[in-house]
């Protein structure tokens, strides 16, 4: 009897997925297989070799993995073509020297050698390359059309079945390659989260020495680490929740507010942002000293003042022509946080984002109280605080 150790050592992966992730994969894998099947029947002909092997274990990437490196497009097209093309070529020029193990064992090292070069590297490709020297006196006859008819059209099926289920159903697909810090001022300068802790450059440095291929994109390894990092600094220093440290009697707006009582209400207050919320109370944008900026035209310093005044005032003019209410120069749909959400959660927003004021919602989404910067630094500083007191008092 297999024990339940065995399997946590060599099948780790077989529990980490929901069940409806499980149901998803499987939808996937069915409906892309299907509609590659038939549209490939109906193109290459009942008589044709219209559906190929290799496609099942494709499938498996495109739908089970689509974050995969290995499940992306030119992985996937490349790979299986590149492949199979390789395949091709041995039977054609040591079919008669080899015997078909040795045959076939040539051809899949080749083609995986093909993808490492062209960087397409796709396991199901080996399966193509083999199907090209084992696949029959109906694939040898096929000859190079064997990687130009069922391999490529195939392969084009089902990644155009992947994009558009993974899409529909909430996956981002394809998985490009993400710049995970990009500076919201346009510096040079790392953003605040990765001047501490650990850098890009050090995970660059042990990916070299690693030297293994991961089925996982740089971006999203790196994305784990800082949620790791997040979640231990949660774990040490405690829970301090945004409905903890948030301004609950909030200056908001609606859609119709005009600016000019917007503009008095964020002066007299002295706040940067204020809410705009709809009659349910549901938060549907921010509008920011920023945006009251931007949308006046103010280039030059010298004319602001009067730039300004000239924006505040009402101007007769329809809405088309000039803005007059909130709603026009609103942030609309901004992101928004939970009473529970840990204040953690909020420092890449903030830090690394630009974002300076975030709203709250409670359970109903409706608004309940906005966090600001100083507000997490305000927590942050005096939770640390609070820590180090009895260590002196000790």
């Amino acid at each position: 009897m297999l024990s339940k150790s065995f399997f946590t050592a060599f099948v780790p992966a077989a529990g980490t997925a929901s069940a409806a992730e499980r149901l998803r994969a499987c939808g996937g894998a069915l409906l892309g297989l299907l509609i590659t099947g038939i549209v490939a029947h109906v193109l290459l002909g009942e008589n044709a070799i219209w559906l190929v092997a290799p496609m099942g274990a494709s499938s498996v990437l495109l739908f089970c993995l689509p974050a995969s490196p290995l499940a992306q497009p030119w992985s996937v097209i490349g790979g299986n073509v590149v492949s199979a093309l390789v395949g091709a070529a041995c039977v054609r020029w040591l079919g008669h020297a080899l015997p078909q193990p040795a045959l076939a064992s040539v051809a899949t090292a080749l083609a995986i050698g093909a993808m490492f070069s062209l960087r397409c590297l796709h396991p199901p490709g080996g399966a193509a390359a083999l199907t090209s020297v084992i696949g029959g006196p109906a694939v040898h006859a096929a000859g190079w059309s064997f990687a130009f008819g069922p391999v490529l059209i195939d392969s084009l099926l089902l990644v155009a079945a992947a994009i558009a289920y993974n899409n529909l159903t909430g996956r981002r697909y394809p998985h490009s390659q993400v710049v995970t810090h990009a500076n919201p001022h346009a510096t040079k300068d790392d953003v605040p989260t990765v001047r501490l802790g650990f850098q890009p450059q050090d995970l660059d440095d042990v990916l070299k020495r690693y030297g293994q291929v991961l089925d996982i994109s740089r971006d999203d390894l790196e994305a784990l680490f800082l949620q790791t990092e997040l979640r231990a600094y949660q774990r040490r220093f405690g829970v301090i929740s945004c409905g903890d440290i948030m301004s609950k009697d909030v200056v908001t707006a609606e859609f119709a507010t005009s600016l000019a009582e917007a503009w008095r209400a964020m002066r007299a207050h002295h706040i940067a942002a204020v809410p705009v919320l709809n009659p349910a109370r549901r938060v549907i944008g921010i509008v920011t000293q920023g945006d009251f900026l931007r949308h006046s035209g103010l280039d030059e310093y010298r004319s602001m003042r009067t730039r300004l005044r000239d924006f505040l005032r009402p101007s007769g003019k329809s809405h088309s022509e000039k803005a007059e209410v909130v709603g026009q120069i609103m942030t609309a749909r901004p992101r928004v946080a939970r009473l529970d959400t840990p204040i953690v959660d909020l420092v890449p927003l903030m830090a690394d984002s630009g974002l300076h004021h975030i709203p709250v919602v409670d359970g109903e989404e409706r608004f309940a109280g906005i966090v600001t910067q100083s507000d997490v630094v305000a927590a942050l500083y005096e939770h640390r605080l609070a820590e180090a007191m009895p260590a002196k008092l000790a």
